[in-house]
């Protein structure tokens, strides 16, 4: 696994070729059974299959509570901060949903951690849950992938690294058997205090203005 600064994208391929959309049920259906983590609190969420093999992957930390009762990721508070970026580059949530793959880390709830919040899933869980984000790669193909948060970041840019390094910038990255261009993002969570200072929250709109250039985005949504 590797990344290294994009610069400049370039054009994706088409999408659509060899989409099996079967498989992609059957896939969601076994996720959602999964009982491996002890220590999370299942269902695991996964959104139902486009019609359509997405160009675009979206990757964040794990769902919530609210998110188990909807099935659907970044379906709360966090996910009205999240869907406000994406709106400021043209597009909506029901868009957005209907054509990017969503997908985190871990698809469980982790539970409340003792001083308050969701739990960090431990790194032992993530380890257990990768089968099923390789599994999606794989179905996917992605040509952009959107990291929300430093966990999800550390899924593909391994090596230790502050926020400000990251937010703004694009990398080349192979992972997976792989290659994609990956678009790092803040946390929305409102605990967050990242964004409260101006200069991060002009990184945030560099890393818009990357992922609106980016080739899946582009492919997708124009």
């Amino acid at each position: 696994m590797a990344g290294r600064d994009l610069e400049e994208s370039t054009e994706g391929g088409a999408g659509g070729e060899g989409w099996d959309l079967a498989a992609l049920r059957a896939h969601v259906e076994a996720l959602r059974a999964c009982r491996r983590c002890p220590r999370v609190v299942p269902p695991p969420v996964s959104g139902e299959p486009p019609a359509q093999r997405p160009r675009v992957l979206l990757v964040g930390q794990a769902p919530g509570p609210h998110e188990r009762e909807g099935n659907r990721l970044f379906a709360f508070t966090a996910g009205t901060r999240l869907f406000q970026w994406f709106a400021r580059i043209g597009v909506s949530e029901e868009e957005f949903r209907a054509r990017v793959w969503m997908a985190a880390a871990i698809r469980c709830f982790p539970g409340r951690a003792p001083q308050g919040g969701d739990r960090v899933p431990a790194p032992d869980e993530v380890a257990t849950c990768a089968d099923w984000l390789e599994r999606e790669f794989a179905f996917v193909r992605p040509s952009t992938v959107i990291a929300i948060g430093q966990l999800a970041i550390s899924r593909f840019l391994p090596k230790p690294a502050p926020l400000a390094e990251r937010i703004g910038r694009s990398f080349e990255v192979e992972h997976f058997s792989q290659s994609f261009e990956l678009i790092p993002l803040p946390h929305p969570s409102g605990r967050s205090t990242w964004l409260i200072a101006p200069y991060n929250q002009r990184r945030l709109a560099e890393a818009l203005d990357r992922l609106a250039q980016s080739p899946g985005w582009r492919e997708t949504f124009g």
